[in-house]
């Protein structure tokens, strides 16, 4: 399987490039068409959930840089 490359683009949507499919919250999957690169809402005004539909030009500021997480906490076990 291919890698999976996900872009958070400065003020605007996140790209999403690769092997991948997307589901709702019931499991239903989204119809890609084919599509090996799209982008994502991040803003919340596309008419067109979850995908951009460039709604949040000159409305969304989100500008995010790479960071590293903490790391994961082990879980105890019972």
């Amino acid at each position: 399987m291919s890698k999976t490359k996900l872009t958070i683009n400065k003020n605007g949507s996140i790209k999403i490039e690769g092997d991948f499919e997307i589901v709702d919250q019931d499991g239903n999957v989204y119809g890609l068409e084919g599509r090996t690169a799209l982008g994502l809402c991040r803003c919340g005004l596309s008419s067109n959930k979850p995908f951009c539909d460039g709604s949040h030009r000159n409305n969304f500021e989100g500008e995010s840089k790479a960071f590293d997480l903490p790391p994961m906490k082990k879980k105890l076990d019972s």
